[in-house]
């Protein structure tokens, strides 16, 4: 039996990444959840993805990695790994609303 595989894909810094890994779960920090192992095609190829490569120097080094809940748009789980990638938001994915205040009461001066 192998293990399970998970895409992740998230919106970090306005730009939507989608990422391969063997481990994502509710994280001790609040708010947060935690990607852990994660994937990368095989380098072994002559083709290299740009991209894919820029992601993996990205999370060199990196054991796991927290993201709010909020800034995750979809957690998948599939049976192999396929290219992760960036790119940016568009009209298909669109960011969390964030906190809407209402305007102060009493004048500009707060």
């Amino acid at each position: 039996m192998s293990k399970k595989l998970f895409r992740v894909t998230f919106i970090n810094q306005g730009k939507v990444y989608e990422v391969f890994a063997r481990k994502v779960y509710a994280s001790d920090l609040y708010g947060f959840v935690t990607v852990e192992q994660l994937r990368f095609g095989e380098r072994s190829g002559v083709v290299v993805d740009p991209g894919e490569e820029r992601l993996r120097d990205e999370f060199q080094g990196v054991e796991r990695f927290h993201v709010p809940m909020h800034a995750v748009v979809r957690v998948d789980e599939v049976q192999q790994a396929g290219v992760a990638k960036v790119h940016e938001l568009g009209d298909k994915v669109a960011p969390f609303p964030g906190p809407l205040y209402p305007p102060r009461k009493g004048g500009s001066d707060g």
